[in-house]
């Protein structure tokens, strides 16, 4: 497929014990096998992003901190975000909400899918990014990953689970496809909407 949207799988997560990586190179692995997009892994521990300290967002300020402009030229390479969220406290992690904040201009208007994970599938997390990317005007696809009860505790290697989510993959590649068709199907519509 000519112009296939490019996509970024962003791990959330910046904990040295981390469960990211698991889930994160599952669903590359998903996309890679694709024809329909390029899909690119960022993972905000190579950011090293200062909190937000911007005297505003830069969608009315340009951002002062190079590692915030490096990460804003990043993230606007892509067409649409597939976010690895970590579920913290039913939220998302903090490393993640920086990471939003630091950016406006290059989330708005694109789409995003989630491959979200914790006791209850990462539920909550994911509910409150959708809520933080409407306000960014980015588009939340319908369709994602939940990896929770039974299913995260068989693989979280932390918690003597296997580490290996082929052990559960009958149960998240349904919903892992329909997540990443709305990404493909929005981020088309959104970059020639955009272009």
């Amino acid at each position: 497929m000519a112009n296939k949207p490019k996509i970024a799988l962003i791990i959330s997560s910046t904990r040295a014990s981390r469960f990211g990586d698991v889930p994160a190179q599952w669903m590359l692995a998903q996309a890679q096998a694709r024809t329909d997009m390029d899909v690119e892994l960022v993972d905000l521990r190579d950011f090293d992003l200062p909190f937000f300290d911007e005297v505003a967002s830069n969608a009315w300020a340009p951002s002062q901190n190079p590692k915030a402009v490096a990460w804003q030229k990043k993230i606007a390479e892509f067409d649409g975000y597939i976010f690895v969220v970590a579920e913290y406290n039913r939220s998302i992690t903090g490393a993640l909400k920086n990471a939003l904040d630091q950016a406006y201009v290059e989330w708005a208007k694109k789409p995003f899918g989630a491959i979200a994970y914790g006791s209850m599938g990462g539920t909550s997390a994911l509910q409150h990014l959708r809520t933080i990317g409407v306000e960014l005007q980015m588009v939340p696809v319908r369709n994602a990953v939940h990896i929770g009860g039974g299913d995260f505790w068989k693989v979280h290697a932390g918690f003597g689970g296997s580490g290996n989510l082929a052990d559960i993959e009958g149960a998240i590649t349904p919903s892992s496809t329909a997540m990443l068709d709305d990404v493909v199907w929005w981020a088309n519509a959104t970059k020639a909407a955009r272009g």
